[in-house]
């Protein structure tokens, strides 16, 4: 069973995350901030990590640069999801390494999908 770490400091966003994950076989772990997320991550050796860009402790960003520079953590695809505008979004993606990005609201009949695209490593 894959595990998927979800930074994401919104409980709605947690939830509706969580129930379509683990509706199809992955085993979710959430962190509500970028320092938990971090421990989280250290602790959970997650095979893909979903991160909110506007966390309310550290900003996203400036997560992505510390989980990229953890050992442990080096080859494990990193993925934003947020509600900033599609330009905006996919130039952070690029400019930090990240996989890719999801757009917010989270499309719940492709979403399933594009994490699978992910894990395979295909943005």
């Amino acid at each position: 069973m894959k595990t998927i770490l979800h930074i994401e400091d919104n409980p709605a966003n947690t939830i509706l995350v969580e129930r379509i994950l683990e509706a199809h076989g992955y085993r979710v772990v959430h962190a509500a901030d970028g320092e938990s997320g971090i421990q989280a991550a250290l602790a959970s050796e997650p095979d893909l990590i979903l991160i909110d860009m506007g966390l309310p402790d550290i900003d996203g960003q400036t997560v992505v640069t510390l989980l990229k520079q953890l050992p442990t953590l080096q080859g494990i695809p990193l993925v934003a999801i947020t509600a900033w505008p599609p330009e905006q979004a996919l130039e952070i993606a690029r400019r930090y390494g990240l996989a890719g990005c999801l757009l917010k609201p989270i499309d719940v009949k492709t979403f399933p999908q594009q994490i699978a695209q992910f894990l395979e490593g295909r943005p």
